[in-house]
């Protein structure tokens, strides 16, 4: 009898894969990049596969050993998958920075994770210089002595030998709010299995592309875009930044037949103006995260002819744990349900499981370093409190339905707690986003010495709509209980935002200093 425990990831490495398709199908495109309009440059598995070995032997000239760290702080463009790619063939980790990063940001993640060596470019060069002293640094396009392209050509390709699954493949950081980004140590086979879980559930084949123009230093574009593409030798479509107004003009050149999204790049590409190109493509699906409304997820749906499941995932759990289905009932307004193989419970704060209907703590099971991240790098507290007994604890709240269909509620953080009573910022702000002035809102907290915690909304509202503070608290007032309206609300004209589009509470709340500006 098999007694031992496999799973999709297990015995797989990122340039083990990439070896198999350069070996079996090495005229198959693997990327395709549009640089600027209408110039699409494509690489195949063999010419990839070559030059990231290339790659692999430049990092071992500078001193790059097996696990080792690499920065990559670059923005979206071939040479981050060549870096990537080959420093898991050097045996080395992936940590990759956002682009717009400090010099105290960027510095702060190369001492935390000691990295031997940078890759960036120009534009990028003056924040290297002063965050990465004494640490040999690369820059694409230099022209100089430190040119990435010229020392790759002038390395022997090169591979490490026993890398293993169970390995470090990369580092991502996750954003700080109110102290310093956490390390998330992501291996090998975590990578493959959150590549086999997509693939499977878009159905996607070695036909398919998939269209990146989220940034690729976010587990997003790595996880679900790059990983899927991997696994079953399909190719991606590179942009080098996302752009609304050109969006389904980008999927078009680059022959894509599936998307990738957050919310907020969805509501912006519904407010560019449409294009000939909104139904002359070739995507046959979408997958996207966070809250988009019902009336937005219609009219994209109907404006591009895409089929769009949500999913929910986090750097943490790399494999999403559960996404809506492509086919039948998708209920994209809903999270999904647990993907194949996914083990979850829904607990109150007890850690006592909640009946369905019943909001709750989302915990998924499984096992570090296989199908969840292997830890926060020197961080065992923080991995202790979020890796227990076998679950990994997100801290979002969920509730299931009686269909087994998974809703988000709010980030536990998030809640706000009123005079005894729970409110998730995300169902005010599902009622403010569907008022007809709005674009989109952001609900928090600030201290009140009498309901513990009050309500305040910061608004933008459409191009040339209008609407008062006391308008907007009167739709609510008819749609939410009394104790869910927001007391205050502030219009703005843009919310701060991460580099994916992820709304940065904590900005807000910081920005709330006693008085409450209403319009």
């Amino acid at each position: 009898m098999l007694t031992t425990t496999l799973t999709a990831g297990d015995g797989r490495t990122l340039h083990g894969l990439l070896a198999w398709h350069a070996t079996y199908a090495p005229r198959r495109t693997f990327l395709a990049f549009e640089p600027e309009p209408g110039c699409v440059r494509t690489t195949s598995y063999g010419e990839f596969f070559l030059r990231a070995r290339q790659v692999a032997g430049l990092l071992r000239d500078a001193g790059v050993r097996p696990g080792d760290r690499v920065n990559v702080h670059l923005t979206n463009q071939p040479e981050f998958y060549e870096s990537w790619f080959g420093a898991a063939l050097a045996g080395a980790v992936l940590v990759p920075t956002n682009p717009l990063a400090s010099a105290d940001e960027l510095g702060f993640v190369l001492r935390h994770a000691n990295c031997r060596a940078v890759i960036t470019e120009p534009d990028l060069r003056r924040v290297v210089a002063e965050a990465a002293a004494g640490t040999p640094v690369f820059v694409v396009g230099s022209g100089g002595a430190d040119d990435f392209d010229a020392c790759v050509r002038a390395s022997s390709p090169h591979a490490v030998e026993g890398t293993t699954s169970e390995q470090t493949a990369s580092i991502l950081y996750t954003s700080g709010t109110t102290s310093r980004p956490k390390g998330v140590l992501v291996s090998h086979a975590a990578y493959a299995a959150a590549g086999e879980t997509v693939a499977g559930q878009l159905r996607l084949g070695p036909d398919d592309r998939q269209l990146v123009v989220l940034p690729l230093f976010h587990g997003n574009a790595q996880y679900y875009s790059t990983m899927s593409a991997l696994v079953t030798g399909a190719s991606i479509g590179l942009a080098p930044k996302f752009s609304a107004s050109r969006w389904s003009a980008q999927a078009a050149a680059l022959e894509a037949t599936i998307t990738s999204l957050f919310a907020a790049p969805m509501r912006m590409i519904l407010a560019a103006e449409q294009s000939e190109h909104d139904r002359a493509h070739r995507l046959r699906a979408g997958m996207f995260a966070q809250n988009v409304s019902e009336a937005a997820l219609r009219e994209f749906e109907g404006r591009f002819g895409v089929p769009m499941v949500q999913l929910y995932g986090m750097t943490e759990t790399v494999t999403p744990p559960t996404m809506g289905p492509l086919h039948g009932d998708r209920r994209p307004h809903s999270i999904g349900r647990p993907v194949p193989g996914a083990v979850l419970r829904i607990v109150d704060d007890a850690g006592q499981d909640v009946e369905p209907g019943e909001a709750g703590e989302l915990l998924v099971g499984g096992e570090p370093g296989r199908t969840l991240m292997t830890g926060y790098l020197d961080d065992p507290d923080s991995t202790a409190k979020a890796l227990r007994d076998g679950w990994l604890h997100t801290g979002d709240t969920v509730r299931a339905d009686g269909d087994g269909y998974l809703h988000f509620v709010d980030r536990a953080k998030d809640v706000i707690k009123r005079s005894g009573e729970n409110v998730a910022s995300a169902e005010v702000e599902r009622v403010l986003n569907e008022h007809p002035a709005v674009f989109e809102s952001a609900v928090v907290a600030f201290p009140d010495p009498v309901r513990d915690e009050a309500i305040k909304a910061f608004v933008v509202l459409h191009a040339g709509a209008e609407a008062t503070a006391e308008d907007l608290r009167q739709w609510c007032a008819q749609r939410l209980a009394k104790f869910k309206v927001p007391e205050f609300v502030q219009f703005v004209d843009r919310l701060p935002r991460t580099s994916v589009g992820k709304i940065q509470k904590h900005l807000l709340r910081n920005e709330f200093s006693g008085d409450s500006p209403e319009r």
